[in-house]
């Protein structure tokens, strides 16, 4: 299973779900199942390591952030089994970048659709506020993510459109 996480500059929100995930992944013994990865809608940060604001609160959850940013790619929607849009404005770039490949088959969604403990419909971007976003932000992706394990275990996870 394939799975992208993209938010718009890939720093902060899919560097940290990719690595929760990867955390969530290892400590269940299910990371030879999986190979997860992240991706910015702009090419704002290509290359750089994960936001040190995020790799802070990351750590002090005893979660390693790996990576180095990119951008995503048409391509990326025929090697992803998912891709989760942090916010619905990367939703709507990833619909676009979505109709310039040949043949999509990774199935796109909302992360916070994924939520079961959270009512928010968004991961909010933490770049411009303080230490509680980049919380934030954990908490809903340690959420979302035990959710969809949770879902891939069960058999539950939703079908293609």
């Amino acid at each position: 299973m394939r799975l992208l996480f993209v938010c718009l500059g890939n720093i902060c929100r899919s560097p940290a779900g990719e690595n929760v995930m990867n955390h969530l992944l290892e400590r269940e013994g299910l990371a030879s199942r999986f190979e997860v990865d992240s991706a910015g809608t702009a090419g704002y940060h290509i290359g750089n390591p994960p936001d040190a604001r995020m790799t802070r609160a990351a750590r002090d959850r005893g979660i390693e952030m790996k990576g180095r940013a990119r951008q995503v790619k048409p391509a990326d929607f025929e090697e992803f089994d998912w891709i989760f849009a942090m916010d619905r404005s990367n939703h709507e770039d990833l619909l676009a970048v979505r109709k310039r490949c040949a043949n999509p088959t990774a199935q796109l969604a909302l992360f916070c659709d994924f939520c079961e403990g959270h009512d928010e419909r968004e991961v909010p971007d933490p770049y411009y506020g303080g230490p509680e976003g980049f919380e934030k932000v954990l908490d809903l992706l340690e959420d979302g993510c035990a959710a969809f394990l949770r879902q891939w275990r069960a058999g539950e996870l939703p079908s293609a459109p």
